[in-house]
């Protein structure tokens, strides 16, 4: 009888973690609702309703899946809850195998905890396509654990294949929406699959890499041949950056582009001087053509590929220089509301986004680290070089690696120095942290509850 009614407690706590994970997700979904958003998203919007063009300025797969979720639902906000559903049920399963792999019930609260954190509160419901790859992200990792949980009483072949592919999808969604998310999405990759399999073969290594070439390749070229975006050679931005804080003025005045061009790199050069603008050229500095970077790119780029191998140094050092702002002089910890549009789109509960902003900005000031990517990057460095020895060892120095190298990653071409660029590391760092912590003073792993429930079963 004691063992029955303690079996059903222990159900009664999984369900009852996804209660409380569903009372964030509602809370949160109210407070961003409709979605926080910037220029950047305003515009991707417009692309979703069919306003402007699809183009390849911002991830089409975002823009295509809001006006899939519009097209379904009728509603713009659709997608900031859709974040919140996806964030909310990936954390839940994490707490689930938590609280299975240590039966700890304070553990496995601690996991939904690390939503309501500052760090990661503050960007959960903006829809940026930063956020969209860390909540990818995080489900692959969810899925991971659940591989890991139910590794060693040997899943059927078919149960393995299907988390796999589960895990493949979120991963290709996350390099799909921001590119450079592939550095992250490796190291998470390498989690799954050694999840799943204990000691998986060449064989299983070379399909479950198939799987994932074909999770990225399959919907790019999907949307190349059927959405059609428009391509902006967005890509040259950066090198307008690295062109007119590395040259002289005098040398962009001889170099040898069309003149049109050459005067408007000389001038973005000595606005940016003038306004101390060290990066982000394109919008602070650079006078636009009609066209944006479509005519510009094809000599930029070879312009840049001339003169940067001869002035490496200064091209160094300017890369360090900016690096270290995002290291040390993180800005834009929040995003205010929903940026002024003529889409009707507005905050629905501006006293709750009120008191966020007041939640976030208290933090910052009071708990300044929590907000600069030195204190992320070091983070990760301790999870990959130490991640313990205990049952999650393996996911925490997947965390860390995937932080690590996402944020090095930036150094070649940060166009800002945004916190928007270390919500990723933010979250899978929190994260790793509440693992490790969780691990200490243990080295074998130990018997999951499913297996005590499973064994008490045969003796009830």
């Amino acid at each position: 009888m004691g063992q029955k009614v303690w079996i059903q407690g222990e159900r009664l706590w999984v369900w009852g973690l996804g209660a409380v994970a569903a009372v964030c997700c509602l809370t949160t979904t109210a407070v961003f609702a409709p979605g926080y958003m910037s220029p950047d998203s305003v515009d991707q919007l417009r692309q979703a309703m069919g306003r402007r063009p699809l183009t390849d300025w911002h991830p089409p797969v975002l823009s295509l899946v809001w006006r899939a979720l519009i097209a379904v639902t009728g509603m713009p906000a659709s997608m900031a809850a859709l974040q919140s559903v996806i964030f909310w049920g990936a954390l839940w399963v994490i707490a689930w195998c938590v609280w299975d792999l240590t039966a700890s019930r304070a553990g496995s609260l601690a996991v939904l905890g690390l939503g309501l954190t500052p760090p990661v509160l503050t960007f959960l419901g903006v829809v940026w396509k930063d956020v969209h790859a860390a909540i990818a992200l995080l489900a692959a990792c969810a899925v991971a654990l659940v591989g890991l949980r139910l590794r060693e009483s040997r899943p059927p072949t078919a149960v393995r294949w299907a988390l796999l592919w589960l895990g493949v999808l979120f991963l290709a969604y996350a390099i799909l929406v921001r590119k450079n998310a592939f550095l992250a999405a490796i190291p998470v990759f390498v989690l799954l699959v050694l999840a799943l399999w204990r000691t998986p073969g060449r064989r299983t290594w070379a399909k479950c890499t198939a799987a994932l070439v074909a999770g990225l390749v399959l919907p790019a070229a999907a949307i190349a041949w059927i959405a059609q975006p428009v391509q902006t050679k967005q890509g040259a931005q950066i090198m307008i950056d690295d062109l007119i804080h590395v040259l002289s003025v005098e040398e962009l005045r001889s170099a040898d582009l069309p003149p049109d061009l050459r005067n408007r790199l000389v001038a973005a050069a000595e606005e940016c001087d003038r306004i101390g603008a060290l990066s982000d050229a394109y919008w602070a500095c650079y006078e636009r053509p009609a066209d944006g970077l479509i005519g510009d790119s094809g000599p930029l780029t070879s312009l840049w590929l001339r003169e940067m191998s001869g002035h490496a140094p200064g091209y160094l050092q300017y890369r360090l220089r900016l690096f270290a702002g995002l290291l040390f002089e993180t800005g834009y910890p929040y995003q205010s509301g929903v940026w002024s549009n003529d889409l009707g789109m507005k905050v629905a509960h501006p006293r709750l986004e009120d008191t966020l902003k007041a939640y976030v900005s208290g933090a910052v000031t009071d708990l300044q680290p929590l907000f600069r990517g030195w204190f992320w990057l070091a983070a990760a460095l301790v999870l990959a070089i130490r991640p313990g020895r205990g049952t999650f060892r393996l996911p925490i120095r997947a965390l860390g690696i995937s932080s690590a190298v996402y944020v090095l990653g930036y150094l070649p071409i940060m166009p800002a120095t945004n916190y928007r660029y270390l919500y990723w590391p933010a979250l899978a760092c929190s994260l790793g942290l509440l693992l490790l912590w969780l691990d200490r003073d243990r080295t074998v792993p130990p018997r999951t509850v499913s297996e005590v429930v499973g064994r008490s079963r045969t003796t009830v």
